[in-house]
Formats: C-alpha cells, structure tokens, sequence
C-alpha cells in the first residue's frame, strides 16, 4: 500500500471531439474550453491552479502556454507533455506527482489536439522514436509494403502492428473476426448515448464488416483521429478540505507508467503493441491499491482498434490468457435508470461505456483525460444513460507507441475508506 500523499480529481471537462478538418477552431480554442468546463465543474477560478501540465503531440514547442494563456497570465510553471497516444494520461501523472510532492496543491492537466486525417512524422531527418519498433514488425514477417498507397507510412504501420497482433491471437487461440467486430459495434452503441462523441449513431455488425484495412482490421473497428481538448483539476486533501470539494472528490488510488522491456521487441506482435507493459502497469496499480480486478467496477481501455480491446480484457487479467473472445460471447446489455443501456462482461465489468475511441474519436493528446473526464462522471453517478449503477473502482488504461503504457486507479472521496476496501457490487439482472 502506498503511503505517498493521496491526490484527487476535482473537476472534469472535454469538448465534443469532432472530425478534423470539420469545424473552425484551433487549440487553444479547444484548451479554453476544455479548461473552462473543468475550472467550472469545480467551482473554481484559474487564479486558484498553482501549475498546468498541458499534452499534445501535433504542435510546436510551448503550445501548452499558448493554451493556458486563454484562461489567463498568472506566472504558473507550465509543463509541456508528449508521449504520443498516452500523453494525457502522461500529463495527468504529472499533475499527480506535483501535488503528491507537495510543493503544490492545485494542478490542471489540460490536453488537446488539433490534427489531421491520420497520423503522420514530420521530422523525417532524423531517426524516428518508433523505428525499432518498424524494425521489429518487419523482422517478425511483416509485409513491408503499405496498407494502402494513399495511406502514409505512419498510419499503415500502425494498422499493421495491430492487425497482425490479432491475427496473431487468432492463431493461438481460435478467436474470431465476429469477436473484433462485435466489440466494435458494442462501442457504438455505448457511444450513441455520449454526447462528447464524434461518432453517436448505433451500428450494424454488417457496417461494422464492411471497408477492410488489413485482416481482421475494418474501418469501423478503428478510432478515426480527432480535434478536441479535455482537461482535469487534481488537488490535494488539504486543498479539496479547505474548498470543501469533497461531494465531488474522486481519489486517484494508484496510477503506473511502463515503458518499453524486452519483450516489447520479442517475436510477438501482441507485446509489439503493448500487451505485456499493459499488464505490468495494471498488476503495479492493483497491487498498490491493495485491490483485484474483480473490485473494478468500470473501465476505459484504449480502443485504438477493437483488437486491442480483446487484448486488454486478458492483460488486465478479467480473464484467462486467450479467452477474450468468450468474454465478448457472454455479454450482456443492462439497462439503466436513464433509460440507457451498457454491456456488462464476465458478469462484473462495463467497458468504454463512452463509446471508447472508436466512438469518440482520438484526438491524442486530449484522449487519456478524456477517459479521465468519463470515469469521474461513472463514479459521481452523473453519467446518464451511459451510467454504470453502483460503480465505486474505475480503471484507465491508456497507450501510446515509442512507448508507454499508463494506467490509473479510481474511487469515489469517502473518509471512511482511506486505508483498506472492500464493496459489494448490486447485481446486475440481464435484458430479456
């Protein structure tokens, strides 16, 4: 158990995420707003944050002042972050460890991305941070030759990384295309009812099906970039006391950072794609907090493909190694008292009731706290009908390529359960 000084969420805000190239603004537009959202959500003003930790990847140097710069000129150190698709998060551990320090009380993590219709490198002179991991995709028997000649190195690349992981875990343990496809059309639906989501329509699994990229990989088992900004206010118990920011008050139990080990660059595509880091971070988190899995309530897994959520369901050990694919077979849609529905696995867990990235939309250096922003509303039950009745434990489990794996532990403020915890869980009856 840690004995660090704890840190809590107290105040979420994010844009909708939208379509890049689709709507007329510009980062610190989407800082502004994304900032403004949490600040208010809080009840408090810029003048009360003693630091910012601001992610972004697509950007100049110091755009993270620029940003901030739209709520005020305060003087506060502003700390820039980057750690491709996990950079959120990577900013939200920051603003963590600043106030877990204690020479600060009140940090906002803001993040945002203006971007383009995929990924792309524009430091083409020098090494690129993912060339080892290029390496390690070709040398394993990857086909060299793009996904597409009008897709980009970059984009293909990672399309490639993941698809041949499932088709890796295909091989090893029989799962199948309807498996990646139906948790695509799970995250769809879960997604129609969020309105900070690009995508808020339902899907067929035959749309789901349609517009291959690479076996077993479709167009809509993948997250589409995104713009958009999302941000969180962490304090500490002194601060969150003296505000009387308890109602609201999410305590961060444990969160864990792993980057690249050896197996990273194995003979394994899963690992390739951050399997194995994945499932360090988490058992690091679980083992801190004193928790199992089975107290997790509710998660939000980085979808960057449906594959990877499979992949997830076995890393973070919700079940056993190769059985993802049941996990998805024995689902089941709950309503809730909104009027909503979320699909509950292995009996216990909701996963991405956002609609995950494939939903939303992945805007990458607002994503990790745009995940932040969902599982604060699941545990202060605001969520609508994308709520999870009864959630207490959130997990957040965000990753980026070059690489690093991030997850975080949530619970609701309670002074009563500060040291062990243990909950029951309401049972969930299935829909008929």
């Amino acid at each position: 158990m840690t004995t660090a000084r704890p840190a809590f969420v107290v105040g979420v805000g994010m844009t909708k995420f939208e379509k890049p190239l689709t709507k007329a603004w510009d980062y610190p537009d989407m800082g502004r707003e994304a900032a403004s959202a949490a600040l208010s959500d809080a009840a408090l003003r810029y003048d009360d944050v003693q630091a910012v930790c601001a992610s972004y990847c697509y950007g100049e140097p110091t755009s993270g002042q620029r940003a901030a710069y739209e709520l005020g000129l305060t003087g506060v150190p502003i700390f820039n972050t980057n750690n491709n698709c996990s950079s959120g998060s990577s900013a939200l551990m920051l603003a963590r460890l600043l106030v877990q320090s204690g020479v600060y009380e009140c940090v906002l993590a803001l993040g945002f991305e203006k971007m383009e219709q995929g990924l792309s490198e524009r430091y083409t002179d020098r090494t690129s941070p993912v060339q080892r991991h290029r390496q390690s995709l070709v040398e394993m028997g990857a086909d060299e030759s793009p996904v597409n000649p009008k897709m980009n190195n970059m984009t293909s690349d990672v399309i490639k990384m993941f698809a041949y992981a499932a088709q890796e875990h295909s091989k090893q343990y029989g799962t199948k295309f309807d498996h990646y496809a139906r948790i695509a059309q799970k995250n769809r639906k879960q997604g129609s009812n969020n309105p900070f989501a690009c995508f808020q329509r339902e899907v067929s699994l035959d749309e789901v099906t349609k517009r291959p990229l690479l076996q077993p990989i479709t167009l809509a088992m993948s997250a589409m970039t995104g713009d958009g900004g999302a941000a969180a206010i962490v304090c500490s118990e002194k601060f969150m006391h003296l505000r009387g920011l308890q109602r609201n008050a999410v305590e961060i139990l444990s969160q864990h950072m792993v980057t690249d080990i050896p197996s990273s660059f194995g003979k394994n595509f899963q690992n390739l794609c951050g399997v194995e880091m994945s499932r360090l971070a988490a058992q690091k988190c679980l083992q801190e907090a004193g928790l199992t899995i089975r107290d997790v309530d509710v998660l939000e897994v980085h979808d960057c493909f449906s594959c990877n959520e499979l992949f997830m369901y076995e890393a973070l050990e919700m079940c056993g190694e190769g059985q993802g694919g049941k996990m998805i077979d024995g689902a089941k849609w709950i309503k809730n008292a909104a009027g909503g529905e979320v699909c509950v696995l292995g009996g216990r867990w909701v996963v991405n009731p956002s609609g995950g990235l494939e939903s939303k939309g992945h805007p990458i250096g607002a994503t990790g706290l745009g995940q932040c922003a969902e599982l604060n509303w699941q545990l202060r039950g605001i969520a609508g009908r994308r709520q999870v009745e009864g959630s207490q434990v959130a997990l957040q489990h965000n990753f980026g390529l070059g690489s690093a794996a991030v997850v975080t532990l949530y619970r609701k403020y309670s002074p009563r359960q500060r040291a062990t915890f243990s909950h029951p869980r309401p049972v969930m009856e299935a829909k008929l």
